[in-house]
């Protein structure tokens, strides 16, 4: 059929085939979309690695592109530990994983309750993790959590008072890890332990001004109020652009912490005498169509999510999947050159192969020394600042339970009942006040 068309068309001319140029139009744009789809697509990770036995530990792996990542990983049979901000009883997070167990066939996938908004969490979790005796199989940290506040909306502070955006993008890994160093540095020398960080192509636009993080420094105040003073007579196109580069700054000052903590472990004189087989590695997973990405572009708004559903062709054409933006993190966990021995750490990762920083700043050690020691000052005036109203509030709570048990009969009940009976005792005309009247006389 289609030879007798294409002689007929040769001899005659397309015009003499019916719809000849109109499916030829059709196929070019079709052809075009394809070959753009493909190219936005990104890489493929086409390593493999035997994953069985491996204890991963993976922070946003419930939604995005970290979600895609543990089912890949779980689907190769590790064991996966979910850190996430939901109870383990969480009927959510229950469900999912009865989900993930049944879609990946492995039963080994656990969820531990970590809120990266809060300092306390961290630490309770991660010394926990610590304590333990003999030091736990650990052989991979991936750290996926991460927060972007919606092009029109103010800035959220988290409990412990911080900037979210700076507290769950980088302060929440640099305390994590930091509590976590002792395990990493235990594990056997045969073991091939790997920490993959989550950057952003923003980092190459962010400048690091630690003022800005709402830190709680106690000989900063001064500074943050003067700092604030100068802010407030900027213009407004100023504010307008600290605020929406202060994401960049967060992926810039991970990514200098990871350096510096590659340079942290292999500094550590291992007492067999080996060198450090734990490496950090950096992955940039390109623009994807996760709910932290819809959410930045519609502005957290109904208006914004409207024009986003009307324009979907445009970003689902320009935007990678989840599972498409999960492929540079699973190269960096499969691929065989990042678990040599040898190897110093360190690496950037973008579409499945090494590439080179855009900032000098990440391997500035000065810059790295003066971010370490920030940071570890506002993470211990921050946990004093909580630690203080813990204790009050619990002060509290024991005074009211020892109030409670010296009067056990006054509830919320029986206080209005107490007043009723203490009015009616005091009535003129009661009963027992005339009967007390007629005893007197």
């Amino acid at each position: 059929m289609p030879i007798p068309i294409i002689s007929h068309g040769v001899t005659e001319g397309l015009s003499a085939i019916p719809y000849a140029w109109t499916v030829i139009k059709v196929a070019l744009v079709v052809g075009t979309v394809a070959l753009l789809k493909y190219f936005f697509s990104g890489a493929r990770n086409t390593s493999e690695r035997l994953m069985h036995s491996k204890v991963v530990m993976v922070t946003g792996g419930t939604s995005g592109i970290g979600a895609a990542i543990v089912h890949d990983l779980a689907s190769r049979g590790a064991q996966i530990i979910l850190l996430t901000q939901h109870a383990p009883s969480d009927v959510f997070l229950v469900e999912y994983i009865e989900d993930l167990r049944e879609s990946t066939n492995n039963e080994l996938i656990y969820a531990e309750q970590v809120d990266l908004t809060s300092l306390h969490s961290i630490r309770t979790f991660a010394t926990k993790w610590v304590d333990n005796a003999p030091p736990r199989r650990l052989d991979m940290i991936i750290l996926c959590a991460n927060t972007l506040t919606p092009t029109r909306g103010p800035q959220r502070l988290t409990p412990d008072g911080l900037d979210e955006e700076w507290q769950v993008n980088y302060l929440a890994n640099f305390h994590l890890l930091s509590i976590l160093s002792p395990a990493i540095k235990a594990q056997p020398f045969d073991r091939d332990v790997r920490i993959i960080f989550s950057t952003c192509s923003s980092y190459m636009g962010g400048t690091i001004d630690l003022q800005r993080t709402e830190g709680a420094l106690p000989d900063t105040k001064s500074t943050s109020r003067s700092t604030t003073k100068k802010a407030k007579k900027g213009s407004s196109v100023q504010k307008a652009k600290n605020a929406s580069s202060i994401y960049g700054m967060t992926k810039l000052s991970l990514m200098v912490f990871a350096q510096a903590f590659q340079k942290h472990l292999s500094s550590y004189k291992r007492p067999d005498l080996q060198p450090m087989n734990a490496r950090v590695i950096i992955v940039d997973p390109g623009f994807s169509r996760t709910p932290g990405t819809r959410r930045w572009i519609t502005g957290g708004t109904l208006w914004g999510l409207l024009v986003y559903l009307v324009t979907w062709p445009v970003w689902w054409l320009i935007l990678k999947s989840s599972q498409q933006g999960a492929q540079s993190f699973l190269y960096a966990a499969m691929d065989g050159k990042f678990g040599r021995v040898d190897g110093i750490g360190g690496w950037l990762v973008k579409e499945c192969r090494e590439v080179d920083y855009m900032r000098k700043e990440v391997k500035d050690e000065k810059v790295a020394k003066q971010l370490w020691e920030f940071s570890e000052q506002q993470i211990q005036a921050k946990e004093k600042e909580a630690a203080t109203k813990r204790a009050l509030a619990k002060k509290e709570d024991e005074a009211k339970k020892k109030q409670e048990a010296s009067n056990p009969g006054v509830g919320a009940g029986d206080s209005s009942a107490s007043s009723s009976n203490v009015t009616k005792a005091q009535t003129p005309g009661s009963r027992r006040n005339r009967k007390a009247n007629n005893t007197q006389n």
